[in-house]
């Protein structure tokens, strides 16, 4: 199996085993190999022209582990819709640390792979159609210029799994630079012991952030960067209408990439209240409650790192909410920054805000396209929509035109930088449906095209 160029290393393990469950996959009675995501491959420097399609499938199944794997479950908690709860990989592995030629280092985890000693009541499986979607909208989130977990196969089971009607069984290999979240800091800092909190801590700052490996307080350093890392993430997510739909604190990486692929889509008709989970009756990670989750799940991480930031709790707690704090100030001025490109305007002008905040408000009176308005902005015409003609958007577009003639401006450089941020195809829910009916048919055509 070294043919694959798999260099696998397990960093992980050498932390206590409080930290992790050790288990094999559980074999899977005939896997079928549905999808390799060959650019993801040549990315990691993996060679799978060696390997027939069986041996793929044994390989993505975790039927045969390849050299140098030691799989584990992970042990983490979370605050689930605000409910705090000890939780751990229900139903993934981890086989290792892949090291790529440029020696970056990246997770190699298997979804739906089996029980584990934290699957509480689930049997550890998954169904091929989530599988896929959290493939396709991963994908589309690379493209997109946002950092994401990735996906790097997909293959079916050969066994069914019994959710409200039985469905085709698969398992998912996601690649991410790691899996530690917010909810891992939960776990360890409620067995409240300092020393673990304190492994964790160096672990995740020379994986993750060597240059504040030598910092006088590394517990406020890692805070700060988390929260930067999590507000650009949060902005890239708005530019792009897309709504993650479970913002539970085990859902959040430390190392500041999208994860887990649950009920989440991108915005259709904007409207800032839309949820996309039919477990959130409350609206809690509606699309516009996003940047205010981020900072509730910044001050649980912060909650954690409290024993470690000074030796006086209160001065502790003190230099935290400091930190915190901050976070609307960061964040909007990062949204506004993101929002003039979007509308292609360069400098800073005291009336911008009023003029993305009116346009938003005007989209939503109209029930327009979130994406599409900006195709129309950008004279891309995707749809006739005579709201276009509308008295109050032509008052408005001309305000717009007015600013876009400041600091040098030129058509020129206006579309291209509104072309840097704005999507012109994003992977619509009703698209995804189709595309995942048709695989859970065997028919994995459409599939292809959409991820084209």
């Amino acid at each position: 199996m070294n043919d694959l160029s798999l260099h696998l290393e397990s960093s992980y393990i050498d932390l206590p085993d409080v930290f992790f469950s050790r288990l094999i996959p559980t074999p899977v009675k005939k896997p079928e190999l549905v999808i390799l995501n060959k650019n993801l491959s040549k990315e990691l420097n993996l060679d799978f022209s060696n390997l027939d399609n069986k041996k793929i499938s044994e390989l993505f199944s975790g039927n045969s582990l390849p050299p140098g794997s030691s799989s584990i479950a992970q042990a983490y908690a979370g605050h689930q819709f605000g409910h705090f709860t000890m939780l751990g990989d229900g139903r993934a592995v981890l086989i290792g640390e892949h090291l790529s030629k440029k020696k970056d280092r990246y997770d190699i985890q298997f979804k739906g792979s089996g029980k584990t000693a934290f699957s509480r009541n689930g049997d550890g499986r998954a169904a091929l159609g989530p599988m896929l979607r959290e493939y396709i909208i991963s994908e589309a989130m690379h493209y997109l210029n946002i950092p994401t977990t990735r996906s790097l196969a997909v293959v079916k089971t050969g066994e069914d799994v019994i959710r409200e009607t039985p469905l085709q069984g698969a398992v998912l290999t996601r690649i991410a630079l790691s899996h530690i979240r917010v909810g891992t800091f939960q776990y360890i800092a409620a067995r409240d012991k300092k020393d673990e909190l304190e492994i964790l801590l160096n672990y995740v700052i020379q994986r993750h952030y060597p240059n504040i490996q030598n910092s006088k307080n590394k517990a406020i350093d890692l805070l700060k960067v988390v929260m930067e890392k999590q507000i650009d993430l949060v902005v890239n997510w708005m530019r792009v209408g897309f709504i993650h739909g479970v913002m539970n604190t085990d859902n959040m990486s430390i190392s500041g990439e999208t994860i887990d692929y649950g009920p989440c889509a991108f915005i259709d008709t904007y409207d800032p209240k839309t949820v996309f989970s039919s477990i959130d009756q409350m609206g809690r990670y509606a699309y516009c409650n996003q940047p205010v989750i981020t900072k509730w799940n910044l001050s649980r991480f912060a909650e954690c790192l409290i024993p470690l930031i000074d030796k006086d709790q209160n001065k502790s707690i003190e230099l935290a909410t400091e930190i915190i704090n901050s976070f609307e100030k960061k964040y909007e001025e990062k949204w506004l920054n993101m929002m003039r490109d979007k509308l292609g305007l360069f400098g800073i002008e005291d009336k911008d805000k009023f003029l993305i905040l009116d346009l938003l408000t005007w989209m939503h009176h109209k029930k327009l396209d979130y994406t599409n308005t900006f195709c129309h902005l950008m004279n891309s015409e995707i749809e006739k929509n005579e709201n276009f003609k509308d008295h109050d958007f032509q008052i408005w577009k001309k305000r717009w035109q007015e600013r876009l003639k400041i600091n040098n401006n030129s058509p020129k450089k206006y579309i291209q930088l509104m072309k840097s941020v704005n999507p012109m195809v994003i992977p619509r829910n009703h698209k995804v449906e189709e595309v995942l009916n048709e695989a859970n048919k065997n028919n994995i055509e459409p599939l292809n095209k959409i991820l084209e």
